[in-house]
């Protein structure tokens, strides 16, 4: 289905994807029309596939976008402290800024998003995207949003806990420091290459790919639920 979707505009693309329930959330739909995929993918930006985007790297199709920011839409309200490991072009840390920072109530804390990536032309060129639009350099230019470089399977400890957590690269194992730094509550997407349902286990890598869902409870307890079979780029050390 998700072939359909594909417009000629930022706008036409979102509202085919809302169309075909591929996205259901009229918060995710907002947040993404807020944010042209124009800034941010080198060729057909408004194609519902994923695209290269340098360095071995990909911007994922819009409707896994979608996906991910469903799975963890209520932990991406306005005050909400969000962590996107494998940020790329920047895209999605710029669509989770716009969910942290929606109507906030007044008086209430400010959402603030961190996108990680091990790849310092990426940080790069995410920083250089978000700054094509307005609201993108206000966003940077007042802290809500940074980038940072780092090596993601070890999170950014810095400003932790997260509210969020989202991994747009396949781990070979569930990293305990990025589950560290989750709130209680908080939640992580995360995909995981491993062939069986224990991601606590590092597996074969021919094993396949799954998105999964961690959640820390509120007493600190961890629950983990397989989602959907994935296809990701590994996250791995930077190339050589």
């Amino acid at each position: 289905m998700a072939w359909y979707c594909t417009g000629s505009s930022n706008t036409e693309l979102v509202e085919n994807l809302f169309r075909t329930n591929l996205i259901k959330d009229e918060r995710v739909k907002r947040a993404m029309i807020g944010v042209d995929r124009g800034h941010y993918a080198p060729s057909r930006p408004y194609s519902d596939s994923p695209q290269p985007i340098g360095h071995g790297a990909t911007i994922s199709a819009p409707h896994m976008h979608g996906h991910a920011c469903e799975y963890l839409i209520n932990f991406l309200k306005p005050g909400c402290r969000v962590l996107d490991i494998g940020s790329g072009s920047g895209y999605l840390t710029h669509v989770f800024a716009n969910l942290v920072t929606d109507h906030p109530s007044p008086g209430s804390a400010t959402g603030q998003v961190i996108g990680v990536d091990h790849i310092p032309q990426l940080v790069e060129l995410a920083n250089h995207n978000m700054r094509k639009s307005d609201q993108g350099r206000e966003l940077l230019e007042s802290g809500t949003v940074r980038f940072i470089t780092a090596d993601g399977r070890r999170g950014w400890k810095e400003d932790a806990p997260y509210d969020a957590i989202h991994v747009g690269a396949a781990a070979e194992t569930l990293h305990p420091a990025l589950i560290d730094q989750l709130r209680a509550p908080g939640r992580m997407f995360i995909p995981v290459a491993a062939e069986d349902q224990n991601p606590g286990r590092r597996t074969s890598s021919h094993g396949g790919q799954y998105i999964w869902i961690v959640d820390k409870m509120e007493d600190g307890s961890i629950q983990k639920e397989r989602i959907f079979p994935v296809s990701y780029v590994p996250l791995t050390d930077s190339p050589k």
